[in-house]
Protein backbone atom coordinates (compact mmCIF):
# COMPACT_ATOMS: atom_id res chain seq x y z
CA UNK A 1 0.00 0.00 0.00
CA UNK A 2 2.82 2.41 0.86
CA UNK A 3 4.65 1.59 -2.35
CA UNK A 4 1.53 2.29 -4.36
CA UNK A 5 1.14 5.70 -2.71
CA UNK A 6 4.80 6.55 -3.37
CA UNK A 7 4.48 5.51 -7.03
CA UNK A 8 1.36 7.62 -7.53
CA UNK A 9 3.03 10.60 -5.82
CA UNK A 10 6.10 10.21 -8.07
CA UNK A 11 3.97 10.13 -11.23
CA UNK A 12 2.07 13.22 -10.09
CA UNK A 13 5.32 15.08 -9.42
CA UNK A 14 6.74 14.16 -12.83
CA UNK A 15 3.57 15.19 -14.59
CA UNK A 16 3.46 18.47 -12.76
CA UNK A 17 7.13 19.07 -13.60
CA UNK A 18 6.64 18.43 -17.31
CA UNK A 19 3.55 20.67 -17.42
CA UNK A 20 5.46 23.39 -15.63
CA UNK A 21 8.30 23.16 -18.19
CA UNK A 22 5.80 23.11 -21.07
CA UNK A 23 4.23 26.34 -19.82
CA UNK A 24 7.66 28.00 -19.69
CA UNK A 25 9.39 27.30 -23.00
CA UNK A 26 13.06 28.01 -23.42
CA UNK A 27 16.35 26.79 -24.88
CA UNK A 28 19.20 25.03 -23.25
CA UNK A 29 22.72 25.74 -24.56
CA UNK A 30 25.77 23.61 -23.80
CA UNK A 31 29.34 24.45 -24.92
CA UNK A 32 31.61 21.42 -24.79
CA UNK A 33 35.09 21.32 -26.37
CA UNK A 34 34.47 24.47 -28.38
CA UNK A 35 31.21 23.32 -29.85
CA UNK A 36 27.77 24.70 -29.00
CA UNK A 37 24.89 22.41 -28.39
CA UNK A 38 21.33 23.82 -28.16
CA UNK A 39 18.05 22.06 -27.34
CA UNK A 40 14.60 22.87 -26.07
CA UNK A 41 14.31 22.77 -22.33
CA UNK A 42 11.54 20.17 -22.36
CA UNK A 43 13.56 17.96 -24.71
CA UNK A 44 16.67 18.24 -22.54
CA UNK A 45 14.70 17.28 -19.40
CA UNK A 46 13.11 14.31 -21.14
CA UNK A 47 16.50 13.15 -22.39
CA UNK A 48 17.98 13.41 -18.90
CA UNK A 49 15.20 11.33 -17.39
CA UNK A 50 15.52 8.75 -20.16
CA UNK A 51 19.27 8.55 -19.57
CA UNK A 52 18.74 7.91 -15.85
CA UNK A 53 16.22 5.17 -16.63
CA UNK A 54 18.63 3.51 -19.05
CA UNK A 55 21.41 3.56 -16.46
CA UNK A 56 19.17 2.01 -13.82
CA UNK A 57 18.00 -0.75 -16.15
CA UNK A 58 21.56 -1.48 -17.17
CA UNK A 59 22.66 -1.69 -13.54
CA UNK A 60 19.81 -4.06 -12.75
CA UNK A 61 20.73 -6.35 -15.59
CA UNK A 62 24.40 -6.40 -14.62
CA UNK A 63 23.53 -7.06 -10.95
CA UNK A 64 21.10 -9.84 -11.85
CA UNK A 65 23.63 -11.61 -14.00
CA UNK A 66 26.34 -11.19 -11.37
CA UNK A 67 24.22 -12.55 -8.48
CA UNK A 68 22.35 -15.21 -10.42
CA UNK A 69 24.35 -18.19 -8.99
CA UNK A 70 23.60 -17.12 -5.45
CA UNK A 71 19.96 -16.46 -6.29
CA UNK A 72 19.63 -19.92 -7.80
CA UNK A 73 21.18 -21.52 -4.74
CA UNK A 74 18.93 -19.52 -2.44
CA UNK A 75 15.86 -20.53 -4.40
CA UNK A 76 16.63 -24.23 -4.17
CA UNK A 77 17.61 -23.90 -0.50
CA UNK A 78 14.34 -22.18 0.32
CA UNK A 79 12.43 -24.85 -1.55
CA UNK A 80 14.28 -27.56 0.36
CA UNK A 81 13.59 -25.82 3.68
CA UNK A 82 9.92 -25.54 2.85
CA UNK A 83 9.76 -29.25 2.12
CA UNK A 84 11.54 -29.96 5.42
CA UNK A 85 9.13 -27.86 7.42
CA UNK A 86 6.24 -29.54 5.69
CA UNK A 87 7.66 -32.94 6.68
CA UNK A 88 8.25 -31.68 10.23
CA UNK A 89 4.67 -30.46 10.52
CA UNK A 90 3.33 -33.77 9.21
CA UNK A 91 5.54 -35.68 11.63
CA UNK A 92 4.37 -33.67 14.66
CA UNK A 93 0.76 -34.25 13.69
CA UNK A 94 1.45 -37.96 13.31
CA UNK A 95 3.18 -38.10 16.70
CA UNK A 96 0.23 -36.37 18.31
CA UNK A 97 -2.10 -38.91 16.70
CA UNK A 98 0.05 -41.83 17.86
CA UNK A 99 1.29 -42.87 14.39
CA UNK A 100 4.83 -43.88 15.29
CA UNK A 101 5.73 -45.19 11.82
CA UNK A 102 4.81 -41.98 10.00
CA UNK A 103 6.36 -39.84 12.75
CA UNK A 104 9.66 -41.71 12.46
CA UNK A 105 9.59 -41.42 8.64
CA UNK A 106 8.87 -37.70 8.73
CA UNK A 107 11.58 -37.16 11.36
CA UNK A 108 14.16 -38.78 9.10
CA UNK A 109 12.99 -36.72 6.12
CA UNK A 110 13.07 -33.52 8.16
CA UNK A 111 16.60 -34.21 9.33
CA UNK A 112 17.65 -34.73 5.71
CA UNK A 113 16.12 -31.47 4.58
CA UNK A 114 16.77 -29.25 7.62
CA UNK A 115 19.77 -29.18 9.88
CA UNK A 116 18.93 -30.08 13.52
CA UNK A 117 20.98 -27.17 14.86
CA UNK A 118 18.77 -24.81 12.87
CA UNK A 119 15.45 -26.40 13.90
CA UNK A 120 15.33 -27.94 17.43
CA UNK A 121 11.82 -29.28 16.85
CA UNK A 122 13.42 -32.19 14.99
CA UNK A 123 14.78 -33.48 18.32
CA UNK A 124 11.32 -33.14 19.84
CA UNK A 125 9.76 -35.11 16.97
CA UNK A 126 12.33 -37.89 17.31
CA UNK A 127 11.81 -38.00 21.09
CA UNK A 128 8.04 -38.22 20.67
CA UNK A 129 8.40 -40.98 18.10
CA UNK A 130 10.70 -42.89 20.46
CA UNK A 131 8.19 -42.54 23.32
CA UNK A 132 5.38 -43.86 21.14
CA UNK A 133 7.48 -46.86 20.15
CA UNK A 134 8.48 -47.52 23.77
CA UNK A 135 12.18 -46.71 23.35
CA UNK A 136 12.44 -44.59 26.48
CA UNK A 137 16.24 -44.62 26.66
CA UNK A 138 16.49 -42.96 23.26
CA UNK A 139 13.80 -40.46 24.28
CA UNK A 140 15.67 -39.56 27.47
CA UNK A 141 18.84 -39.03 25.44
CA UNK A 142 16.99 -36.61 23.17
CA UNK A 143 15.54 -34.75 26.16
CA UNK A 144 18.98 -34.48 27.74
CA UNK A 145 20.33 -32.99 24.51
CA UNK A 146 17.49 -30.47 24.51
CA UNK A 147 18.11 -29.66 28.21
CA UNK A 148 21.70 -28.73 27.37
CA UNK A 149 20.57 -26.31 24.65
CA UNK A 150 19.57 -22.88 26.05
CA UNK A 151 16.86 -22.57 23.42
CA UNK A 152 15.15 -25.85 24.35
CA UNK A 153 16.20 -26.20 28.01
CA UNK A 154 12.69 -25.89 29.42
CA UNK A 155 11.29 -28.41 26.93
CA UNK A 156 14.02 -30.91 27.72
CA UNK A 157 13.59 -30.55 31.49
CA UNK A 158 9.87 -31.16 31.22
CA UNK A 159 10.48 -34.32 29.19
CA UNK A 160 13.03 -35.56 31.73
CA UNK A 161 10.62 -34.72 34.58
CA UNK A 162 7.79 -36.71 33.04
CA UNK A 163 10.10 -39.67 32.40
CA UNK A 164 11.33 -39.61 35.99
CA UNK A 165 7.73 -39.53 37.25
CA UNK A 166 6.89 -42.47 35.01
CA UNK A 167 9.76 -44.50 36.45
CA UNK A 168 8.90 -43.50 40.02
CA UNK A 169 12.22 -41.68 40.49
CA UNK A 170 10.79 -38.95 42.67
CA UNK A 171 14.16 -37.53 43.66
CA UNK A 172 15.23 -37.12 40.05
CA UNK A 173 11.84 -35.61 39.18
CA UNK A 174 12.24 -33.17 42.06
CA UNK A 175 15.66 -32.08 40.82
CA UNK A 176 14.42 -31.51 37.26
CA UNK A 177 11.40 -29.54 38.49
CA UNK A 178 13.49 -27.37 40.81
CA UNK A 179 16.03 -26.68 38.07
CA UNK A 180 13.25 -25.62 35.72
CA UNK A 181 11.60 -23.50 38.43
CA UNK A 182 14.88 -21.75 39.25
CA UNK A 183 15.48 -20.85 35.61
CA UNK A 184 11.86 -20.10 34.74
CA UNK A 185 9.54 -19.62 37.75
CA UNK A 186 6.74 -18.70 35.36
CA UNK A 187 6.38 -22.35 34.25
CA UNK A 188 3.20 -23.65 35.95
CA UNK A 189 4.18 -27.34 35.96
CA UNK A 190 7.65 -26.70 37.38
CA UNK A 191 6.43 -24.23 40.00
CA UNK A 192 3.59 -26.48 41.15
CA UNK A 193 5.76 -29.60 41.30
CA UNK A 194 8.55 -27.77 43.15
CA UNK A 195 6.07 -26.27 45.59
CA UNK A 196 4.66 -29.72 46.38
CA UNK A 197 8.12 -31.28 46.76
CA UNK A 198 9.27 -28.56 49.14
CA UNK A 199 6.07 -28.90 51.14
CA UNK A 200 6.49 -32.67 51.39
CA UNK A 201 10.00 -32.24 52.79
CA UNK A 202 8.88 -29.56 55.26
CA UNK A 203 10.86 -26.73 53.61
CA UNK A 204 8.16 -24.19 54.33
CA UNK A 205 10.38 -21.11 53.93
CA UNK A 206 11.51 -22.18 50.46
CA UNK A 207 7.95 -23.06 49.51
CA UNK A 208 6.66 -19.65 50.61
CA UNK A 209 9.46 -17.91 48.71
CA UNK A 210 8.66 -19.84 45.55
CA UNK A 211 4.97 -19.03 45.95
CA UNK A 212 5.81 -15.34 46.09
CA UNK A 213 7.77 -15.67 42.82
CA UNK A 214 4.80 -17.41 41.21
CA UNK A 215 2.50 -14.65 42.39
CA UNK A 216 4.83 -11.97 41.02
CA UNK A 217 5.06 -13.82 37.68
CA UNK A 218 1.24 -14.17 37.62
CA UNK A 219 1.47 -17.95 37.44
CA UNK A 220 -1.30 -18.25 40.05
CA UNK A 221 -4.17 -15.93 40.78
CA UNK A 222 -3.97 -13.66 43.81
CA UNK A 223 -6.82 -15.41 45.60
CA UNK A 224 -5.30 -18.86 45.06
CA UNK A 225 -1.87 -17.60 46.09
CA UNK A 226 -3.24 -16.14 49.32
CA UNK A 227 -4.92 -19.42 50.24
CA UNK A 228 -1.80 -21.47 49.50
CA UNK A 229 0.27 -19.02 51.53
CA UNK A 230 -2.17 -19.41 54.44
CA UNK A 231 -1.86 -23.19 54.23
CA UNK A 232 1.95 -23.01 54.20
CA UNK A 233 1.99 -20.59 57.13
CA UNK A 234 -0.30 -22.91 59.10
CA UNK A 235 1.97 -25.87 58.40
CA UNK A 236 5.02 -23.88 59.49
CA UNK A 237 3.20 -22.75 62.64
CA UNK A 238 2.38 -26.37 63.46
CA UNK A 239 6.07 -27.25 63.28
CA UNK A 240 7.00 -24.28 65.50
CA UNK A 241 4.29 -24.87 68.11
CA UNK A 242 6.44 -26.78 70.61
CA UNK A 243 9.77 -25.01 70.12
CA UNK A 244 8.70 -21.47 69.23
CA UNK A 245 5.14 -20.62 70.42
CA UNK A 246 5.55 -16.93 69.56
CA UNK A 247 6.57 -17.70 65.98
CA UNK A 248 3.76 -20.23 65.66
CA UNK A 249 1.31 -17.62 66.93
CA UNK A 250 2.46 -15.03 64.38
CA UNK A 251 2.29 -17.48 61.46
CA UNK A 252 -1.13 -18.78 62.50
CA UNK A 253 -2.53 -15.27 62.97
CA UNK A 254 -1.21 -14.27 59.55
CA UNK A 255 -2.83 -17.37 58.07
CA UNK A 256 -6.15 -16.40 59.66
CA UNK A 257 -5.92 -13.00 57.97
CA UNK A 258 -5.48 -14.73 54.62
CA UNK A 259 -8.11 -17.44 55.25
CA UNK A 260 -10.67 -16.15 57.73
CA UNK A 261 -12.50 -19.44 58.41
CA UNK A 262 -9.50 -21.79 58.45
CA UNK A 263 -10.03 -24.04 61.50
CA UNK A 264 -6.46 -25.53 61.69
CA UNK A 265 -4.94 -22.04 61.82
CA UNK A 266 -7.35 -20.97 64.58
CA UNK A 267 -6.58 -24.06 66.65
CA UNK A 268 -2.81 -23.63 66.33
CA UNK A 269 -3.03 -19.93 67.14
CA UNK A 270 -5.10 -20.69 70.25
CA UNK A 271 -2.70 -23.40 71.42
CA UNK A 272 0.24 -21.05 70.99
CA UNK A 273 -1.54 -18.36 72.99
CA UNK A 274 -2.37 -20.90 75.70
CA UNK A 275 1.34 -21.62 76.04
CA UNK A 276 1.93 -17.90 76.51
CA UNK A 277 -0.86 -17.71 79.17
CA UNK A 278 -2.98 -15.45 76.96
CA UNK A 279 -6.20 -17.30 77.67
CA UNK A 280 -8.60 -14.48 76.92
CA UNK A 281 -7.24 -13.81 73.43
CA UNK A 282 -7.06 -17.50 72.62
CA UNK A 283 -10.64 -17.99 73.76
CA UNK A 284 -11.74 -15.07 71.61
CA UNK A 285 -10.13 -16.63 68.52
CA UNK A 286 -11.78 -19.98 69.18
CA UNK A 287 -15.16 -18.36 69.80
CA UNK A 288 -14.98 -16.45 66.53
CA UNK A 289 -14.03 -19.58 64.64
CA UNK A 290 -16.82 -21.52 66.41
CA UNK A 291 -19.35 -18.92 65.30
CA UNK A 292 -18.15 -19.19 61.72
CA UNK A 293 -18.38 -22.98 61.71
CA UNK A 294 -18.50 -25.35 64.71
CA UNK A 295 -15.72 -27.92 64.57
CA UNK A 296 -15.22 -30.70 67.15
CA UNK A 297 -11.49 -29.99 67.48
CA UNK A 298 -12.22 -26.34 68.21
CA UNK A 299 -14.70 -27.41 70.88
CA UNK A 300 -12.20 -29.76 72.54
CA UNK A 301 -9.47 -27.12 72.47
CA UNK A 302 -11.81 -24.55 74.00
CA UNK A 303 -13.13 -26.85 76.75
CA UNK A 304 -9.67 -28.18 77.68
CA UNK A 305 -8.01 -24.76 77.56
CA UNK A 306 -6.78 -24.86 81.16
CA UNK A 307 -5.48 -28.11 82.53
CA UNK A 308 -6.31 -27.17 86.11
CA UNK A 309 -10.04 -26.65 85.53
CA UNK A 310 -12.50 -29.01 87.16
CA UNK A 311 -14.97 -31.02 85.15
CA UNK A 312 -17.75 -28.65 86.25
CA UNK A 313 -15.81 -25.64 84.94
CA UNK A 314 -15.29 -27.42 81.64
CA UNK A 315 -18.99 -28.13 81.46
CA UNK A 316 -19.68 -24.42 81.86
CA UNK A 317 -17.27 -23.61 79.03
CA UNK A 318 -19.00 -26.18 76.83
CA UNK A 319 -22.36 -24.61 77.61
CA UNK A 320 -20.92 -21.25 76.59
CA UNK A 321 -20.07 -22.72 73.21
CA UNK A 322 -23.60 -24.04 72.93
CA UNK A 323 -24.93 -20.56 73.64
CA UNK A 324 -22.84 -19.21 70.74
CA UNK A 325 -24.28 -21.75 68.28
CA UNK A 326 -27.53 -23.18 69.67
CA UNK A 327 -29.39 -26.03 67.98
CA UNK A 328 -26.18 -27.34 66.47
CA UNK A 329 -25.03 -30.97 66.50
CA UNK A 330 -21.42 -30.17 67.40
CA UNK A 331 -22.55 -27.89 70.25
CA UNK A 332 -24.77 -30.63 71.69
CA UNK A 333 -22.02 -33.24 71.44
CA UNK A 334 -19.48 -30.97 73.15
CA UNK A 335 -21.87 -30.34 76.07
CA UNK A 336 -22.77 -34.04 76.28
CA UNK A 337 -19.09 -35.06 76.50
CA UNK A 338 -18.36 -32.41 79.15
CA UNK A 339 -21.43 -33.48 81.14
CA UNK A 340 -20.29 -37.11 80.97
CA UNK A 341 -16.87 -36.13 82.30
CA UNK A 342 -18.62 -34.23 85.13
CA UNK A 343 -20.82 -37.29 85.92
CA UNK A 344 -23.99 -35.36 85.05
CA UNK A 345 -25.50 -38.34 83.31
CA UNK A 346 -29.01 -36.94 82.85
CA UNK A 347 -27.76 -33.86 81.02
CA UNK A 348 -25.24 -35.86 79.02
CA UNK A 349 -27.92 -38.33 77.92
CA UNK A 350 -30.37 -35.56 77.02
CA UNK A 351 -27.82 -33.67 74.91
CA UNK A 352 -26.57 -36.80 73.17
CA UNK A 353 -30.12 -37.90 72.36
CA UNK A 354 -30.91 -34.43 71.03
CA UNK A 355 -27.80 -34.56 68.81
CA UNK A 356 -28.76 -38.02 67.56
CA UNK A 357 -32.30 -36.81 66.89
CA UNK A 358 -31.01 -33.81 64.97
CA UNK A 359 -28.40 -35.77 62.99
CA UNK A 360 -28.20 -39.52 63.69
CA UNK A 361 -24.57 -40.32 63.14
CA UNK A 362 -21.77 -42.38 64.61
CA UNK A 363 -20.46 -39.97 67.27
CA UNK A 364 -23.84 -39.48 68.95
CA UNK A 365 -24.47 -43.22 69.40
CA UNK A 366 -20.92 -43.87 70.57
CA UNK A 367 -21.35 -41.14 73.16
CA UNK A 368 -24.63 -42.74 74.31
CA UNK A 369 -22.74 -46.03 74.69
CA UNK A 370 -20.12 -44.30 76.86
CA UNK A 371 -22.87 -42.73 78.97
CA UNK A 372 -24.54 -46.13 79.40
CA UNK A 373 -21.27 -47.72 80.42
CA UNK A 374 -20.53 -45.02 82.99
CA UNK A 375 -24.05 -44.74 84.42
CA UNK A 376 -25.55 -48.25 84.43
CA UNK A 377 -22.80 -50.55 83.24
CA UNK A 378 -25.42 -52.65 81.48
CA UNK A 379 -23.53 -54.35 78.71
CA UNK A 380 -26.70 -55.20 76.83
CA UNK A 381 -27.64 -51.55 76.57
CA UNK A 382 -24.05 -50.64 75.67
CA UNK A 383 -24.07 -53.18 72.84
CA UNK A 384 -27.39 -51.80 71.68
CA UNK A 385 -25.92 -48.30 71.22
CA UNK A 386 -22.80 -49.71 69.61
CA UNK A 387 -24.98 -51.53 67.10
CA UNK A 388 -26.75 -48.27 66.31
CA UNK A 389 -23.40 -46.55 65.82
CA UNK A 390 -22.32 -49.30 63.45
CA UNK A 391 -25.37 -48.69 61.24
CA UNK A 392 -25.26 -44.89 61.47
CA UNK A 393 -23.50 -42.65 58.91
CA UNK A 394 -19.84 -41.94 59.58
CA UNK A 395 -18.68 -38.74 61.24
CA UNK A 396 -16.90 -36.04 59.22
CA UNK A 397 -13.12 -36.30 59.13
CA UNK A 398 -10.16 -34.85 57.28
CA UNK A 399 -10.20 -36.68 53.93
CA UNK A 400 -7.86 -36.38 50.94
CA UNK A 401 -7.50 -38.78 47.99
CA UNK A 402 -9.38 -41.50 49.89
CA UNK A 403 -7.10 -41.17 52.94
CA UNK A 404 -8.78 -40.39 56.29
CA UNK A 405 -6.66 -38.55 58.84
CA UNK A 406 -7.42 -37.81 62.49
CA UNK A 407 -5.91 -34.33 62.06
CA UNK A 408 -5.41 -31.78 59.31
CA UNK A 409 -2.34 -32.17 57.10
CA UNK A 410 -1.06 -29.63 54.55
CA UNK A 411 -0.01 -32.26 51.99
CA UNK A 412 -1.77 -35.43 50.88
CA UNK A 413 0.29 -38.51 51.83
CA UNK A 414 -1.09 -40.32 48.77
CA UNK A 415 -0.46 -37.94 45.88
CA UNK A 416 1.65 -35.24 47.53
CA UNK A 417 -0.73 -32.48 46.47
CA UNK A 418 -0.98 -29.33 48.56
CA UNK A 419 -4.17 -28.18 50.30
CA UNK A 420 -6.43 -31.10 49.37
CA UNK A 421 -7.71 -32.17 52.80
CA UNK A 422 -11.41 -31.52 53.29
CA UNK A 423 -13.62 -31.82 56.36
CA UNK A 424 -16.34 -34.18 55.17
CA UNK A 425 -17.84 -37.59 55.81
CA UNK A 426 -15.57 -40.27 54.31
CA UNK A 427 -16.99 -42.80 51.92
CA UNK A 428 -17.17 -46.36 53.17
CA UNK A 429 -15.89 -49.26 51.13
CA UNK A 430 -18.66 -50.65 48.94
CA UNK A 431 -18.77 -54.38 48.32
CA UNK A 432 -21.40 -56.10 46.22
CA UNK A 433 -24.53 -54.39 44.97
CA UNK A 434 -25.28 -50.96 46.33
CA UNK A 435 -28.31 -51.03 48.62
CA UNK A 436 -30.05 -48.27 50.46
CA UNK A 437 -28.99 -48.13 54.10
CA UNK A 438 -31.80 -48.30 56.64
CA UNK A 439 -32.81 -45.00 58.17
CA UNK A 440 -31.49 -44.65 61.72
CA UNK A 441 -33.93 -43.11 64.18
CA UNK A 442 -33.16 -42.26 67.79
CA UNK A 443 -36.81 -42.79 68.70
CA UNK A 444 -36.74 -46.32 67.27
CA UNK A 445 -33.45 -46.96 69.07
CA UNK A 446 -34.97 -45.80 72.37
CA UNK A 447 -38.02 -48.04 71.86
CA UNK A 448 -35.85 -51.10 71.28
CA UNK A 449 -33.44 -50.25 74.11
CA UNK A 450 -33.46 -53.17 76.60
CA UNK A 451 -34.34 -52.33 80.20
CA UNK A 452 -31.66 -51.97 82.83
CA UNK A 453 -30.96 -55.33 84.49
CA UNK A 454 -31.47 -55.33 88.27
CA UNK A 455 -28.72 -56.31 90.70
CA UNK A 456 -29.15 -58.97 93.45
CA UNK A 457 -30.85 -57.80 96.69
CA UNK A 458 -28.31 -59.38 98.99
CA UNK A 459 -25.40 -57.59 97.35
CA UNK A 460 -23.60 -55.28 99.67
CA UNK A 461 -22.89 -52.78 96.88
CA UNK A 462 -25.92 -51.75 94.84
CA UNK A 463 -23.82 -50.84 91.82
CA UNK A 464 -22.57 -54.42 91.27
CA UNK A 465 -23.76 -55.55 87.89
CA UNK A 466 -25.04 -59.01 86.98
CA UNK A 467 -22.04 -59.63 84.80
CA UNK A 468 -19.76 -59.38 87.85
CA UNK A 469 -21.90 -61.90 89.79
CA UNK A 470 -21.88 -64.36 86.95
CA UNK A 471 -18.13 -64.00 86.51
CA UNK A 472 -17.54 -64.79 90.20
CA UNK A 473 -19.94 -67.76 90.06
CA UNK A 474 -18.22 -69.12 86.98
CA UNK A 475 -14.84 -69.02 88.71
CA UNK A 476 -16.29 -70.82 91.76
CA UNK A 477 -17.92 -73.53 89.72
CA UNK A 478 -14.74 -74.05 87.70
CA UNK A 479 -12.86 -74.80 90.93
CA UNK A 480 -15.19 -77.69 91.87
CA UNK A 481 -14.42 -81.26 90.75
CA UNK A 482 -16.35 -82.40 87.71
CA UNK A 483 -19.40 -84.58 88.72
CA UNK A 484 -19.99 -88.08 87.36
CA UNK A 485 -22.13 -88.16 84.23
CA UNK A 486 -25.80 -88.90 84.91
CA UNK A 487 -29.13 -88.26 83.37
CA UNK A 488 -30.49 -84.84 83.99
CA UNK A 489 -34.17 -84.09 84.17
CA UNK A 490 -35.49 -80.78 82.87
CA UNK A 491 -35.12 -78.05 85.42
CA UNK A 492 -38.31 -76.43 86.68
CA UNK A 493 -38.80 -72.95 85.36
CA UNK A 494 -40.33 -70.17 87.40
CA UNK A 495 -42.35 -67.44 85.75
CA UNK A 496 -40.85 -64.64 87.86
CA UNK A 497 -37.62 -64.66 89.88
CA UNK A 498 -38.29 -64.51 93.61
CA UNK A 499 -36.16 -62.35 95.90
CA UNK A 500 -33.53 -64.36 97.71
CA UNK A 501 -33.31 -64.12 101.47
CA UNK A 502 -30.02 -63.82 103.24
CA UNK A 503 -28.26 -67.19 103.50
CA UNK A 504 -24.76 -68.17 104.58
CA UNK A 505 -23.86 -69.40 101.09
CA UNK A 506 -26.17 -68.00 98.43
CA UNK A 507 -26.37 -70.02 95.27
CA UNK A 508 -25.81 -68.09 92.07
CA UNK A 509 -28.44 -68.20 89.34
CA UNK A 510 -27.87 -68.56 85.66
CA UNK A 511 -29.94 -67.48 82.70
CA UNK A 512 -30.75 -69.91 79.95
CA UNK A 513 -29.39 -69.08 76.49
CA UNK A 514 -32.86 -68.63 74.95
CA UNK A 515 -34.41 -66.58 77.75
CA UNK A 516 -32.09 -64.33 79.82
CA UNK A 517 -34.83 -63.48 82.27
CA UNK A 518 -35.63 -67.09 83.36
CA UNK A 519 -33.78 -68.56 86.34
CA UNK A 520 -32.19 -72.00 86.26
CA UNK A 521 -32.53 -73.70 89.60
CA UNK A 522 -30.16 -76.54 88.85
CA UNK A 523 -27.30 -76.66 91.32
CA UNK A 524 -24.66 -77.70 88.77
CA UNK A 525 -25.49 -76.39 85.33
CA UNK A 526 -23.55 -77.41 82.28
CA UNK A 527 -20.59 -75.23 81.36
CA UNK A 528 -22.22 -74.05 78.11
CA UNK A 529 -25.12 -72.49 80.01
CA UNK A 530 -22.81 -71.01 82.57
CA UNK A 531 -20.46 -69.00 80.33
CA UNK A 532 -21.87 -65.76 78.94
CA UNK A 533 -19.88 -63.12 77.12
CA UNK A 534 -20.67 -59.44 77.49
Amino acid sequence: MIRLVVFVALVVVLGYGFSWLADRPGDLSLVWEGRLYQAKLIVAASGLIALIAVVMIAWWLIRTVWTSPHSVRRYFRARKRDRGYQALSTGLIAAGAGNALLARKMAARSRGLIRADQEPLINLLEAQAALIEGRHDEARAKFEAMANDPETRELGLRGLYLEAKRLGANEAARQYAEKAADNAPYLPWAAQATLEYRSQSGRWDDAIRLLEQQKAARVVEKQDADRLRGVLLTARADDKLESDPAGARDDAMHALKLIADFEPAAIIAAKALFREDKLRKAASILEQSWKAGPHPEIGRTYVLARSGDSSVDRLKRAEKLEALRPNNVESLLVVAQAALDAQHFAKARAKAEAAARMQPREAAFLLLADIEEAETGDQGRVRHWLAQALKAPRDPAWVADGFVSDKWLPVSPITGRLDVFEWKAPFGQLEGPVEERPTISIDAALRTLPPVRETRPESSANDHRIIELERAATIAEAARPAPAPKSVSPAPVAKQPEPVTAQPEPKPFYGMPDDPGVRNTKAEPEPKTRLRLF
